[in-house]
Formats: C-alpha cells, structure tokens, sequence
C-alpha cells in the first residue's frame, strides 16, 4: 500500500497544471533554438563566405543575451536597459492572459496601447511645468493613459457582450482607429508636442522636457546609466496582485469561470456579459499602462504617425502570454526571456558574418513555437493519463466490505406460500 502510494504522488506531481506549463514552454523555447540553429547552420552551408564554426558561434551570442556585450560595466548597461524594454512587453503580456482567462483573445493590445501613450503624453506635455509637483503630473498622466486604455479595451468587450460579435474583428478595427486617432491628435498640435527641439520631427517630445519622468531608485546608476527605472517594479506587482486577483477572489473566480464555459456559468448566476465587459476593459488598462511607464521614463521617443505600422509590442504580448501559459507571474519571465534573447541576437550581426535580420527571424521561430505551448501541455496530459493504471473492478481494502453474492431467484407466483393470517386485538382477521 505505501509503495502504491508513492507511485501516486509522483504521477500527480507531473501531472500538475504548473509543472505541465512549465515543461511545455521549456519545450518551446528549446524547439525554437534548435530551429534558429539550424538556420544558422545552413546558412552557413550554402554560403561560401560563412564558415560552418560561425553558426556554433552565432548560436552562443544569442543564447549570451547582455553579456555578449563584453566589458563588465556595458553588460550592466545592457541589462539594465533590457529589463525596461520588458516593462512595457509584460504589460501587453499581462493584457492577452487575462484576456485568455475568460475565454477572449485581446488582439487588441496594440491600439490600446496607443491610446495609453497618446493619453499619459497628452497630460505630461500640456500641464505647465512648475504649476504642480512633477510626481503629480506624472500620477495624473498614468491615470489618464491607463483609463483611456480601459474605455478602449471595453469597446470590444461590449460588441462580444452584447451582440456577440467576435472580438478578435472588432479589435483588428479599433487597432488601426486608434492608430489614426493619435495620428491626428498629434498631427493637429505639432508645434506643442512634436519634437522640434532635436530636429526629431517623426517623434513626439521627451516627457523630461516638462520637468516629467519616472523615478528610478537608484536603478540607473546600479546598471551603469541605463534607462531602468521603478516602472519593472510596479509592473511586477501588478503581475502578482492580477494573480492574486484571479485565484484568491469571487470576481477571478467568475472570470475563470466564463472562460471555461460561458453558458455554464450564466446558469449558475454569474452575469456573464458584465464579466466579459471587465476582462476585455482591465485588459485594456494593462496594455495602456505598460506604454505609459514607456513613455513617462523621460528619456524614450514615441513615434507619433501611428497610421502607418502597429506597435510590436502589441503583438508580442501574445507569445508572452503563451510561453507563461497564461500565469501572470510567469509572464514576468517569458518577457524578460524574450528580451533577452532579442538582445543578445543584436549583437550577432556586430560579431558575425550573418546579417542583422537573422536574429528577429531566431525570435519568430521562438514566438511560433509559443503557439504549440498549449497543445504540448494537452498531450503530456494526456501521456499521464495513459500511463495510469485503471482501477479493478473490486478493489479490495480493510475498510471495504467484499462483494455481495448473487442472491438466489424469487420463486414464481405461484409457488409462493399463502400468507399467514393474524388475529387482531377483537378476534377479527386482519
């Protein structure tokens, strides 16, 4: 019996949701450097100016992130500076898992983030410097970005609520309005928000312009002059308080709950629709706030003629989401993981012969293989379940009783005995 026992615990171990999540996306991320490898290696093949040593070589760069950098102080630089481009992709990975968690898929991330740019810069720039504390301002510019994120977020929540219109549709149209929007907005004001200053006509003004930046605690100067600031500490609370949200609390529970089955839970007396409304509107408030922090630090350009290309890192909030198989503190390091390795494949063109598009081509195969996370996590499942033994027919145990035996056939009617008669109390026949 304890042999039997423990056989059971180690099954269940692996058969745990987050042991499965974790292996899948280990697996992912491995298929994915195996495929870059090989790019690399028959790249080097067919190319007569690219020795075969160079794909080994090509490989180790990548997989060195910031310290291919070299000098000890550069690779605090580039750390310093790949944890705050994190920032940013750990909120629009934060928005597509929520999302997930209810049974939605936010494409929408990247005009919501737009909209959170346009509405932290709008309030950071316009305020007069000096009429208010700058930590006001900027709290005020957060505010503003992250509920302009949420009204845009709950466009398409309310389309899916309550006309049950798809939402990946109605988020592919909002992208490109939203695009236009801050186009238009920025168009209009050029003489106050655009960046003439520096002959940076293409951006908008830096924020440290107003007297408005993030605070940094000292980051920066820890990683040797980096722009890391406070932001990636308050997104990793976010990160924990969504998690603590989504598995602590009645409202995460009755958001889980639609993702599983919508109509299941409409029966058991949740409202539905108001869920689904909140999830796409909280989501969109993630990916606002991520570009806000981008854009409060100070010292980062925004492109303001949005109309012609979507942010990438709307997008990339996707294979974020599906590397961390939805886990919002996972997603904290599927980001950084992902930064990681676009920083050390910004240092292969530099130190190899290959160019400079063979690293986000390494990423996309990453990213692609961030699709199969959630079938990979289903077959393991599926493996320990096989791997299970079924259960006898008649378990025998101290505290079960043995099986009954056949018990013999009723005699027919008219076999049976007469019934006896009684006597009552009066002599009468009962």
């Amino acid at each position: 019996m304890q042999n039997k026992a423990q056989t059971k615990e180690k099954v269940s171990f692996f058969r745990k949701p987050a042991i499965q999540s974790i292996i899948s996306s280990l697996i992912c991320i491995l298929g994915g450097l195996l495929v870059g490898f090989l790019v690399l290696f028959f790249m080097a093949v067919f190319s007569k100016d690219i020795p075969i040593s160079e794909a080994f070589r090509g490989l180790k760069i990548v997989l060195s992130g910031p310290a291919a950098a070299g000098n000890p102080r550069d690779i605090l630089f580039t750390c310093g500076n790949m944890l705050f481009t994190a920032t940013p992709l750990i909120m629009t990975g934060l928005s597509v898992s929520l999302a997930f968690k209810t049974g939605l898929f936010n494409i929408g991330a990247p005009g919501q983030y737009l909209m959170g740019a346009m509405g932290s810069l709008l309030v950071a720039l316009s305020i007069p410097q000096g009429s208010m504390p700058a930590w006001v301002i900027w709290t005020l510019a957060l505010l503003t970005g992250t509920l302009l994120g949420v009204v845009w977020g709950a466009i398409p929540g309310f389309f899916k609520a309550k006309f049950n219109v798809n939402e990946v549709i109605v988020c592919i149209l909002t992208n490109w309005i939203a695009a236009n929007v801050v186009s238009w907005v920025f168009y209009a004001n050029q003489q106050q928000f655009v960046n003439i200053a520096e002959t940076k006509t293409n951006f908008i003004r830096k924020t440290i312009s107003n007297g408005v930046s993030t605070a940094t605690f000292g980051l920066d100067k820890l990683f040797a002059g980096s722009y890391l600031d406070v932001s990636i500490i308050i997104v990793s609370v976010i990160a924990v308080l969504l998690y603590v949200m989504l598995n602590k609390t009645t409202f995460g529970y009755e958001l889980k709950a639609c993702g599983f089955n919508r109509n299941a839970a409409k029966y058991a007396g949740m409202n539905e629709k108001r869920n689904i409304m909140l999830s796409m509107a909280l989501a969109g408030g993630l990916a606002a706030c991520g570009a806000a922090l981008w854009c409060l630090n100070g010292q980062q350009d925004f492109k303001w003629n949005t109309y012609q290309a979507l942010p990438n890192v709307g997008f990339n909030g996707i294979p974020a989401a599906l590397l961390a198989s939805n886990n919002p503190i996972a997603v904290i390091f599927s980001a950084i993981f992902l930064r990681y390795i676009d920083t050390g494949g910004s240092y292969l063109a530099g130190a190899t012969k290959f160019n400079e598009y063979v690293p986000q081509l390494i990423i996309a195969v990453i990213i692609y293989f961030a699709g199969f996370s959630k079938f990979i996590r289903d077959f393991l499942n599926k493996r320990g379940k096989k791997k299970e033994k079924p259960a006898p027919a008649f378990a025998v145990d101290e505290t079960v009783n043995a099986p009954k035996t056949q018990t013999p056939p009723e005699p027919a009617a008219e076999d049976a005995p007469e019934p006896a008669q009684t006597t009552g109390k009066d002599g009468d026949d009962q």
